[in-house]
């Protein structure tokens, strides 16, 4: 980072208030520590509690409906959240895509895949309220993580609808994308989120909340990834049938002495 590039860093933080400095510096930060950390210790001191508990089992007509609708629908958020918050805008009219077709597909993509998240959810919300065995394993960091999840969404979501709305809505490439990409190369840039919209703004405070909370939650199951089934040895399975030796076995089935 050369001088000139400090020195103006320097006095664009001075130009801003005490709360743009909390809010768009202290607190990404913070919550990107607690994220990190937090994962980390909940797999060392809280391993068998690495899981969804799945309540599948208690009733599945309304899981069947609202979880394909909320994962699949949350993969295209993130999706979309990653092209648009990592990729600079330079990079998308390089290789031809203008800022008007960038925005129709965006909008487009964003409010399908925002709408089926959010009826997902609250098919989801509405089978842990209604149903007696899922009700009462809801515990109160699920009713938590439930509001600030649901309420990301919905802040995510009524930004990108109504600031499109209005004649002329906000270019989010030139505030939040590049605020959100400094905050990672450590030269973080507040005065950038400062000039966002409000909508904007509440959106990235509830994201940030919901990312130091993450770790705390069952949002854990998003790293699980089950490598250890390519590396395990054979399951054996042997029956108690005692006429084995007079039966014709199952098709893929071979009998194990």
């Amino acid at each position: 980072m050369s001088r000139l590039s400090v020195l103006s860093a320097i006095r664009q933080v001075a130009d801003l208030g005490t709360a743009d400095i909390l809010l768009w510096v202290v607190l990404p930060y913070v919550s990107l520590a607690v994220f990190v950390l937090g994962h980390i210790w909940r797999y060392r001191y809280d391993k068998f509690g690495w899981t969804t508990r799945s309540s599948e089992l208690y009733e599945n007509r309304l899981l069947r409906l609202g979880s394909p609708l909320f994962h699949f629908g949350i993969l295209v958020v993130f999706l979309g959240h990653v092209g648009g918050l990592l990729v600079p805008k330079s990079w998308t009219e390089a290789v031809g895509i203008g800022q008007e077709t960038y925005h129709v597909l965006a909008v487009a993509l964003g409010v399908v895949a925002g709408v089926a998240t959010l009826a997902g959810a609250a098919i989801l919300v509405y089978r842990r309220r209604t149903v007696g065995p899922v009700f009462s394993a809801t515990t109160r960091n699920d009713k938590a993580m439930y509001v600030l999840l649901v309420g990301t969404i919905v802040l995510g979501l009524g930004t990108t609808v109504l600031g499109n709305l209005t004649e002329t809505p906000h270019d989010y490439r030139e505030t939040v994308s590049p605020w959100f990409r400094s905050i990672f190369a450590f030269q973080p840039e507040p005065g950038l989120m400062a000039e966002a919209t409000l909508g904007f703004q509440l959106h990235a405070i509830a994201a940030l909340a919901l990312f130091a909370f993450w770790p705390f939650s069952r949002l854990v199951h998003v790293f699980s990834m089950p490598l250890g089934y390519l590396t395990r040895p054979y399951i054996v399975y042997r029956s108690r049938d005692t006429t084995l030796g007079t039966t014709v076995p199952r098709r893929g089935w071979e009998r194990t002495p």
